[in-house]
């Protein structure tokens, strides 16, 4: 018979022959059918629709976070004949979650493992076979910045402010340490230490070492203590690596000291000594790779303008790296792999510096031009990713206890660019993060 329908010639319409539509509207057509007309339909193959399971989505990208992994996929042309109602990304290591539509955010991973993801689409009829693995991903703690204590107005301040590196923004107010200043920090992924160079009830130093957790807040426990070299300091400047907290240089009684002594960050306990460094230092600066680690020294009433280095895992006299390019003191360093970053201070003459220099770790030299801070000071610090450096607070002839944070790329040169701001104005502070010199 024909499809065209004539029911004692008083409904005329043609009817609509099913379709594979997808979505809600699958099978459907206008007009009403006659058991002649769905026998037709059947005969010639129209009726019932058969639909099946989706094709399998693809996987664009996969994006890790802490514990977590966003995976982003588009779905496949072939429906099966009817959308998809749900999608599941799973893990490797079992963990999966399910929506909609693209992305999904799969939590409780455990960082610092490589995992990979497929994904699967849901229709009416049943699951799509699995997408491709994606590529290797492993999730991680963000790389935090912290910039801790410092004075406020002339007043001392146990806060400690942190920034995530890779984002714009101002800093959290994370936790509060005993109220101190001209101290020192560096740090790893699990812990940093931080030295107390002057408490509300010592003006000429301390020896106490305390740590926190970068990544819960809260914490704050002895470590240790300094023993090298008369064992309470105020200033000098600290770096590390992933297993090494070093110390170096520092005043007691205004008077300077060249000693280093280092902690190994997984145990707490006293410092052991490390070496000497080539002068006698107290605001210097530090910073690191894996292997080796670097101190700016300061100006030492004179002009010097020494760079040395050493060898993180062993012990020993400090080498001569090579020479900043005009000699000063209350500068900032930090650092990633490759490059060491020394930033701002002042001249022996007091004048305030906007120059930010850099050297290349791994090979004895003398500093090169990188760009400019937003603006001169001293006393501000700064820590690092593997890609971007962070420099907070600081000040200047003008003003004091700035509350501005500006970034630079380290792979690049360049002028620092705005950051936010610190939860709160300080100088006479100290950085940290959890990337321990910019390595991840």
């Amino acid at each position: 018979m024909s499809k065209t329908r004539f029911l004692g010639n008083l409904i005329k319409t043609n009817p609509t022959i099913p379709t594979g539509n997808s979505g809600a509207n699958y099978g459907t057509a206008t007009g009403v059918w006659n058991l002649e007309e769905v026998a037709s339909f059947r005969a010639a193959g129209d009726w019932p629709l058969t639909a099946s399971a989706p094709g399998a989505p693809s996987i664009t990208s996969v994006t890790s976070g802490d514990e977590q992994v966003i995976v982003a996929f588009s779905g496949n042309a072939d429906t099966g004949g009817l959308d998809p109602t749900s999608f599941t990304a799973l893990a490797s290591s079992g963990e999966s979650a399910s929506g909609s539509s693209s992305p999904l955010t799969v939590t409780g991973l455990t960082n610092d493992t490589a995992i990979t993801f497929t994904v699967t689409a849901t229709n009416a009829v049943g699951t799509s076979s699995a997408s491709s693995a994606s590529s290797s991903v492993t999730p991680a703690e963000p790389i935090n910045g912290f910039f801790i204590t410092g004075t406020n107005g002339g007043t001392r301040k146990s806060q400690v402010d942190r920034v995530t590196i890779a984002t714009t923004g101002n800093a959290t107010d994370y936790q509060d340490l005993v109220a101190s200043y001209r101290g020192t920090a560096a740090g790893n992924a699990t812990r940093t230490l931080h030295h107390w160079g002057v408490t509300t009830s010592t003006f000429y130093g301390n020896s106490g070492v305390y740590y926190f957790s970068p990544v819960t807040a809260g914490t704050n426990s002895s470590f240790g203590n300094l023993t090298a070299g008369g064992n309470a300091r105020t200033d000098g400047s600290a770096l590390a690596n992933n297993t090494r907290f070093v110390h170096g240089g520092g005043t007691y009684q205004n008077e300077k000291h060249d000693d280093m002594s280092y902690f190994t960050i997984a145990s707490t306990g006293n410092s052991t000594n490390f070496g000497t460094l080539n002068k006698n230092d107290k605001d210097g600066s530090a910073c690191a790779s894996a292997t080796r680690g670097i101190f700016y020294h300061d100006y030492g009433g004179g002009a010097d303008t020494n760079i040395d280095y050493i060898t993180i895992a062993s012990t020993g006299s400090a080498s001569d790296f090579g020479d900043i390019t005009e000699s000063r003191s209350q500068h900032g360093a930090l650092s990633n792999a490759t490059r060491g970053v020394m930033f701002g201070g002042r001249t022996g003459g007091s004048q305030f510096r906007n120059t930010i220099e850099y050297i290349t770790i791994a090979s004895a030299g003398n500093a090169q031009d990188f760009g400019d801070l937003q603006q001169t000071k001293y006393l501000a610090e700064g820590t690092a990713s593997t890609t971007r450096g962070v420099i907070g607070g600081g000040g200047t002839q003008a003003a004091n206890d700035l509350d501005e944070i500006g970034y630079i790329t380290i792979g690049s040169t360049g002028n620092a660019q705005d950051f936010g701001n610190l939860a709160l104005g300080k100088m006479q502070h100290s950085a940290a993060g959890n990337a321990h010199g910019g390595i991840s």
